[in-house]
């Protein structure tokens, strides 16, 4: 009879995993808010909803990943910032519709469970869940042997916010005139990473530790700089201001998620010089000869969130932002129209 076969010896250590739970206890209980139930270990998370606080409230759930930036991560074995990233995705989504996060859940799978790594990216979740004022009430590791290679894994997450029914934020808001702002993004956030990495690292041959002193930091520093987070910048904007629309760009850059928030027949013509395009998008233009039009739909451009707003608002809005010391550009204005118009910034004329 051949030797018996444990589950470890397959390639899952159960015993890794209980320490990975055990490591990241403390820091996941510091999300919690008092709506939070019961602890980890449990088959769900439990959230209660108060009800007395609401008078119509409508849930609003958002779920992403990060996408291959982890392909960096991977390559400077760094991972403590990824978490954000997974947190930020979601919140930022859920946000555009002015829901108030509550809760956020992860999903993570590994080749193989170094806990001290999966402790890592955990913290960076619940440092962000912190942020956003959302809990982290749950989640998944799975050690996934022979699926994904020793070194490599996946993240992904959903976040669950809310909102009276009489204040989710739709395209109806919008009208003719409305004011374009523009709250600064952190860098590249999570998009893009497909050309970022044949740019970076096929065609200019970069290693992850080159410093550039236009950059301030090495380029892999600047690749890993973590997505954004929005909430407490824009929730006492929209509970202050009849926010019109609000914009997460992402995926798709201006040309495809500014449109998202405004009705038909209506568009916005963008001026790129309103804001400094940062360093690295200069960089990764002239690196990979990427044409304007591309940039700007595929990365940010160092535009995070784009707020539509009633021109009488603008100003304010602005002058509150700087009170507290956040940056915020007029970038443009809502115009008749079916594309959006962008000129200056990295465009000629």
């Amino acid at each position: 009879m051949s030797d018996s076969l444990t589950y470890k010896d397959a390639g899952v250590d159960i015993d890794a995993g209980n320490k990975s739970v055990d490591m990241i206890k403390k820091c996941v209980q510091s999300t919690y808010r008092s709506e939070v139930l019961g602890d980890l270990g449990g088959f769900g998370g439990l959230f209660a909803l108060d009800t007395k606080k609401y008078k119509n409230p409508v849930l609003i759930s958002g779920t992403d990943g990060v996408g291959t930036k982890l392909k960096i991560a991977f390559i400077l074995d760094k991972h403590d910032t990824i978490g954000q990233d997974a947190v930020a995705m979601c919140v930022n989504d859920i946000l555009a519709q002015g829901a108030e996060p509550l809760f956020f859940l992860d999903y993570l799978a590994v080749g193989k469970l170094v806990p001290e790594s999966v402790a890592d990216i955990v913290k960076g979740v619940a440092n962000a869940c912190k942020e956003s004022g959302c809990a982290l009430i749950g989640g998944e590791t799975a050690e996934m042997r022979g699926f994904y290679t020793e070194g490599e894994y996946d993240i992904a997450g959903f976040a669950v916010g809310v909102v009276e029914r009489d204040k989710i934020i739709t395209s109806e808001r919008v009208k003719e005139g409305d004011i374009v702002l523009g709250l600064p993004s952190s860098g590249l956030h999570s998009n893009g990473y497909t050309l970022v990495r044949k740019i970076v690292f096929e065609r200019q041959n970069l290693k992850g530790d080159e410093y550039f002193d236009k950059l301030n930091k090495t380029i892999g520093e600047e690749l890993l700089t973590p997505t954004r987070l929005y909430p407490k910048i824009c929730l006492p904007l929209i509970e202050k201001y009849y926010i019109h629309g609000i914009a997460h760009i992402t995926g798709g850059g201006f040309y495809e998620n500014i449109p998202r928030v405004l009705p038909k027949g209506l568009t916005a013509h963008i001026d790129g010089d309103a804001w400094k395009v940062p360093e690295i998008f200069k960089l990764l233009k002239k690196w990979g000869n990427v044409p304007p039009e591309e940039m700007y739909r595929t990365f940010n451009m160092g535009i995070g969130m784009v707020l539509v707003v009633d021109k009488d608002d603008a100003e304010k809005i602005k002058a509150e932002l700087s009170a507290i010391d956040e940056k915020c550009y007029e970038i443009g204005k809502v115009v008749k129209g079916d594309k959006v118009n962008i000129k200056g910034g990295v465009f000629i004329g």
